[in-house]
C-alpha cells in the first residue's frame, strides 16, 4: 500500500533539513509550539501534574484519570522523541486517548533528556516511576492488577528496557508491554534490517537521519551493544510480560519491532504484532486523528483486556 494520502500530504510539506548540527533547545521549542490549547484537548475526569519521589530522584509525571471509579488499572507511558525531544505536554493527546479508550489511569513520565542528562538517567526515571506506581498503589487507587508500560519510538525502547530490567531485578508486577513503532536497535547499519533500506527516503523519518538524531543519547554514554540501549540485542526474552507491538508499513524501524515480536513468541511470550498499512514512523503521535490509525487505542484496549 502507498503512503496514506494525509501522511503523504504532510511529508510533501516538510521543509528540507537545515544544515549544521541539531539544536535541541530550538527543536523542543518548535514541538511545544504545536501543542493544542487546553480547551481543544480531549476532556477527562482529571489531569494533574505531580512529582513522583522515586529512587532515581524527583520525576515530574502527569496523571490522567479517565472516569470516576473506586480503582483503576495503571498504564505508565513513555513519550518518544529520539531521547532528546518530547515531553508529557507534546504527547498529551496520546496519553489522553490511551486513558479514554482503555479506562486505565495513565501516568506520563517527564523523564530526563539527553544530552543534558547522560545515560542512563532517562531510563532510570522511567524504571523508577514504574516501581513508584506499584509502591504508591493505594494513593493512585491502583486495583493491584493491571500495571502496563507503553511507549512510542524511543519511548518504546524505554518500555522494552524497563520490562527487561524489572525481570532481572525480580520485580514481576508489570503485566503488559505496549510498543508503538519502537526503536529497539541503535546500531544503524542499514544492512541490519530490510526496512532501513526499503523505507530509507520519502516517508518522513529517513534512515540517514537516525544516527544524528540518536547521537545525543549515544554520545551521552548509551552503548548500542548494551541490551538496555538496544533491547533487540537481549539474548534471553523468556519470562517477559505479554507484548503488543505496532509498526508502520513505511517506517525504517518497522522490521526491528516485528523481529522483537517474533523473538518474544519464540521465547514463549505472548506477543501480538500489527503492521499498520500506509503508515510511516510517528503515526500514533501525529496521525491518530485519522480513523484507521486511531484504532491503535482500541487495539491497545483489547490487548489489555485479553480479547
Amino acid at each position: 500500500m502507498t503512503l496514506h494520502p494525509e501522511i503523504a500530504k504532510f511529508v510533501a510539506g516538510l521543509p528540507a533539513p537545515a544544515g549544521g548540527p541539531l539544536d535541541p533547545a530550538a527543536m523542543r521549542a518548535g514541538d511545544e509550539a504545536h501543542v493544542a490549547p487546553l480547551e481543544q484537548r480531549l476532556p477527562l475526569r482529571a489531569v494533574e501534574d505531580v512529582t513522583a519521589r522515586t529512587e532515581a530522584g524527583e520525576v515530574p509525571v502527569r496523571i490522567y484519570t479517565p472516569v470516576e471509579a473506586d480503582s483503576y488499572g495503571v498504564l505508565i507511558y513513555f513519550h518518544g522523541g529520539a531521547f532528546f525531544l518530547g515531553s508529557p505536554e507534546t504527547h498529551d493527546h496520546v496519553a489522553r486517548s490511551l486513558a479514554k479508550e482503555t479506562g486505565l489511569k495513565v501516568i506520563s513520565v517527564g523523564y530526563r533528556l539527553a544530552p543534558e542528562a547522560a545515560f542512563p538517567a532517562g531510563l532510570d526515571d522511567c524504571y523508577a516511576v514504574t516501581r513508584w506506581a506499584a509502591d504508591e498503589g493505594e494513593s493512585l487507587a491502583w486495583n493491584g492488577a493491571t500495571l502496563a508500560v507503553a511507549g512510542d519510538s524511543s519511548g518504546g525502547n524505554f518500555a522494552a528496557a524497563v520490562v527487561a530490567k524489572a525481570h532481572d531485578e525480580g520485580f514481576h508486577r508489570i503485566t503488559h508491554q505496549i510498543l508503538y513503532y519502537p526503536s529497539l536497535d541503535l546500531d544503524f547499519n542499514a544492512d541490519r534490517h530490510a526496512s532501513l533500506r526499503e523505507n530509507a527516503v520519502g516517508y518522513g523519518l529517513e534512515t540517514a537521519g537516525l544516527k544524528p538524531f540518536n547521537a545525543f543519547y549515544i554520545d551521552s554514554g548509551a552503548d548500542p551493544a548494551d541490551p538496555l540501549v538496544s533491547p533487540l540485542k537481549r539474548t534471553d526474552l523468556t519470562g517477559l510480560p505479554p507484548a503488543l507491538v505496532l509498526t508502520g508499513e513505511h517506517d525504517p524501524l518497522r522490521d526491528e519491532g516485528e523481529l522483537y515480536g517474533r523473538r518474544l513468541r519464540e521465547a514463549g511470550v505472548a506477543a501480538t504484532v500489527t503492521r499498520y498499512e500506509g503508515a510511516g514512523h510517528g503515526f500514533v503521535q501525529h496521525f491518530s486523528w485519522i480513523p484507521e490509525y486511531h484504532q491503535v487505542f482500541t487495539e491497545t484496549r483489547d490487548f489489555l483486556n485479553g480479547s
